[in-house]
Formats: structure tokens, sequence, C-alpha cells
């Protein structure tokens, strides 16, 4: 039996580009972003997850001489749980049966506070 890293849990490497660039405050390089990170990455990975973040809507990004330079599209994480919600509402069929059964699953608390958000009273 051979000894093979452990694979990192999916995600995991977009989760830290998007918390490097939350924290830069302004675009970044993928250079740049590589630098930013505790991991060590090659820098064509970064380039990868940075494009596939792209290709998302995640980032944004700008020509920055020979490469690009990307901007979070997302204030944060919980801004990010919000898209990811929208986007998985959008690939549904049929909206209403989507939304009900979400609902359905909530908690007491939760329902109390999407009732409370929407302006309705419990």
């Amino acid at each position: 039996m051979t000894d093979t890293p452990a694979r990192r849990p999916a995600g995991e490497l977009e989760a830290q580009v998007l918390a490097a660039l939350w924290a830069a405050g302004g675009p970044l390089t993928p250079q740049q972003v590589q630098h930013a990170l505790p991991a060590d990455l090659a820098r064509t990975t970064v380039a990868t997850i940075l494009a596939r973040l792209h290709e998302k809507g995640t980032v944004s990004r700008t020509k920055a001489g020979r490469a690009f330079a990307y901007t979070p599209t997302v204030q944060d994480a919980d801004g990010l749980a919000a898209r990811r919600m929208r986007t998985e509402l959008d690939r549904g069929r049929d909206r209403s049966t989507v939304l009900a059964r979400f609902v359905s699953d909530l908690s007491g608390e939760d329902e109390r506070l999407l009732r409370e958000l929407l302006g309705e009273q419990p």
C-alpha cells in the first residue's frame, strides 16, 4: 500500500483563494494570490482556481500587464453562501417546489428569522 497525500475537501482551495482576495482589499494577480496563500501551490494551480472562480462569476478580472488581476464579486463567505443558494434555486425546474422544500427543512428559529427578514409577523 502506498502513502498518498490526503485530498483536500471540495472547495477548500477556492475558499483559500477567496480569503486571500478578501484580505487584500484590492485586485490581485495570480502570483500575488500565490504569495498570500498559506499552502505551497504552483502559480498555474492558483491561476486555474481563479479562472474557475471567474467562470462561476465569483470574481471579476481586469488586465494587469500580461496577466489578469482578480477581485471578488462577493464581499465575504456569507455573500458567497447566498450566491450559491441563489444558483441552486435558479437550477431548479420548479422554483416554487425548490423554495417550498427549502423552507420545510428550516428549523423553527430559521423560519422565524426568514419571516422577520421578509417583514412578516410570526
